[in-house]
């Protein structure tokens, strides 16, 4: 159990105050894989999430797993994400998050600007390679990083453990950099439930109380066009 003179609160038994917490890339990027791998497509299919729906879905998963109590409440969800500030479809990206995302109920979004990533070298004279070297390309190679999104995660987990504003907190990710967090709030007597992709995240799964897999039931969070 917690200790509250730690600076955790003990978990309230009567009714399960469960966050969710979601690593969007690495959870839209996952339910894409199982989806391409479903359909046995050469291309990457998008898979289109309810995100309205996934809160309170995920919530009601980790609900069903943990018990007791048999009563809970969803808290909200946050969710962290990142953008391309130097392309269209990122900046577009940047205005659905902030403008549209961010305004439903219950969600919170933290995004961040992706920063360039260094380019490759040559392993025999260490310059840099600034364009493709394949015949008939030659396009300039151009990766961007996400920075800090894991950090800010496991900082709000804590930080909101403290605040005692959830009991249970789902994390929607298999970045296994969370494990660390994961293990803090595991010992101060607070349970996390990943909500992940077997066979990948294992090492994050192992680390928290309980998981899930998302992909066996993603059918459920699906948005249907009108």
């Amino acid at each position: 159990m917690a200790d509250e003179a730690a600076g955790l609160p003990s978990p309230k038994k009567e009714n399960a105050r469960i966050r969710v917490f979601v690593d969007y890339w690495n959870f839209q990027l996952s339910l894409n894989r199982v989806e391409d791998g479903a359909l046995h497509t050469i291309n990457e299919a998008r898979f289109k999430v309810d995100w309205r729906a996934l809160g309170p879905w995920l919530t009601k998963k980790a609900a069903e797993i943990i018990r007791p109590p048999a009563s809970y409440s969803f808290e909200g969800m946050n969710i962290y994400t990142s953008y391309n500030p130097q392309t269209a479809e990122g900046r577009g990206f940047k205005k659905w998050a902030t403008t549209w995302l961010d305004r439903q109920p219950g969600i919170q979004v933290e995004c961040r600007e992706r920063k360039p990533r260094a380019l490759p070298k040559c392993p025999v004279c260490h310059r840099e390679i600034r364009n493709c070297p394949y015949d008939g390309c030659g396009k300039s190679i151009v990766a961007t990083i996400e920075k800090g999104v894991d950090t800010l995660i496991a900082t709000d987990m804590i930080r909101l453990a403290w605040e005692d504003a959830y009991d249970i907190a789902v994390l929607a990710t298999s970045d296994s950099d969370l494990v660390p967090a994961v293990e803090f709030l595991d010992v101060k007597g607070l349970k996390v439930v990943q909500a992940g992709f077997p066979p990948t995240g294992v090492d994050l799964a192992t680390k928290c109380w309980a998981s899930f897999d998302v992909g066996a039931s993603r059918s459920e969070i699906a948005r249907h066009e009108k």
